[in-house]
């Protein structure tokens, strides 16, 4: 009896430990793949919450839980805003949301959609973005990385401490630019470039390092841009700038994916994505809009005139640039001719 209680228990003992084994396999298999999500803008923030988040949890749930997305926001991961492309190269983190113009220079040709009154509608521009990255820089500027998506902001505009109506109202000011196309418009225009990270906006703004910044209205509010600020500058008839993002994957952890993990990433990446992005983006500017209307900021609207004015100004911009990219021998005006030609194509499509 002794023997085959003993055997009993031998028996029983076994079969937990094989179910505990088969359940530990089990549970591998459901998580196959983890991916770091790294990202400088707080988790509260529009981007990672409305557009971030929203990509990785469908990964997740169209993978069946075999991909688990990390995120890390406000640079949790280490390094700076203008290294997170490098880490994505390097592996530091297996995804990042960049802004492309954090390294002036380094990819040129997007600049093209950041030139001055370029953008008219996010979603448009967005999808004139991607559809030229195919074309022209996945495998060039960005063959060392694999491009999930690609879009634009909406309205870029000025925020500051004094009104700005004219171009000459910036003369002696200091004011934050995001791209190498903003500060060289604001340098023509008489102000002083201030090149600085979202994230250290309000900061420069409470301590007078800056007396205005450049952004959109929709990141505002995650940096109480209308609590620090009493005047914002719009345009009519084109944005005054926009910047390039990218969404970008270490190229070698994409290539480890099986084939169907590989479908589930992109089918939920490329052209439609990027739209939606760029267009969720530009969504968020008007509650962010209202926040500072209802605490009677002052908010001016220049017209079509007005704003003609200032388009004028921004002509230098446009040669600057051609110049520079014929002298990396580039093809300006025939990437700038067909950037302008499928945003008047896609415009109408995505106007309300």
């Amino acid at each position: 009896m002794t023997n085959r209680r003993s055997i009993l228990g031998l028996v029983g003992g076994a079969a937990v430990a094989a179910l505990a084994t088969g359940l530990m396999a089990t549970s591998a298999m459901a998580q196959e793949v983890t991916l770091k999500l790294h990202q400088f803008l707080p988790a509260q923030a529009n981007v990672p919450k409305l557009i971030l988040d929203v990509w990785a949890d469908n990964v997740e749930k169209d993978s069946g839980g075999r991909i688990k997305v990390d995120r890390y926001p406000s640079m949790q991961l280490g390094g700076k805003p203008p290294e997170l492309l490098d880490q994505a190269i390097d592996g530091v983190a297996d995804i990042v949301w960049t802004v492309v113009g954090y390294t002036p220079g380094r990819f040129p040709g997007t600049e093209v959609f950041e030139l001055p009154f370029m953008m008219t509608n996010a979603r448009a521009v967005s999808r004139a973005y991607w559809e030229m990255f195919e074309e022209h820089w996945k495998d060039t500027d960005f063959q060392n990385v694999h491009i999930l998506g690609t879009w634009v902001h909406g309205p870029g505009l000025i925020h500051s401490a004094d009104p700005v109506e004219t171009p000459e109202d910036l003369q002696g000011m200091k004011i934050r630019g995001g791209s190498r196309s903003v500060n060289s418009l604001l340098t023509e225009l008489g102000a002083t470039p201030v090149g600085m990270p979202v994230p250290a906006i309000p900061e420069g703004l409470s301590k007078g390092v800056i007396d205005g910044t450049t952004i959109p209205w929709e990141v505002t509010t995650a940096l109480k841009v209308p609590e620090l600020v009493e005047n914002h500058t719009e345009f009519t008839g084109g944005a005054l700038y926009t910047l390039t993002f990218v969404l970008a994957m270490n190229k070698e952890k994409y290539d480890s994916l099986p084939d169907d993990l590989k479908k589930v990433v992109d089918d939920n990446s490329g052209m439609e994505f990027s739209v939606f992005a760029g267009g969720t983006q530009a969504d968020s500017d008007g509650p962010a809009r209202e926040i500072a209307l209802d605490l009677g900021n002052n908010i001016i609207t220049l017209d079509e005139a007005q704003t003609a004015v200032w388009r004028d100004a921004s002509q230098p911009i446009y040669d600057a640039w051609l110049k520079d990219m014929s002298d990396k021998g580039i093809d300006g005006q025939a990437l700038l001719d067909q950037a302008q030609a499928l945003i008047a194509k896609y415009t109408p499509m995505y106007e309300k």
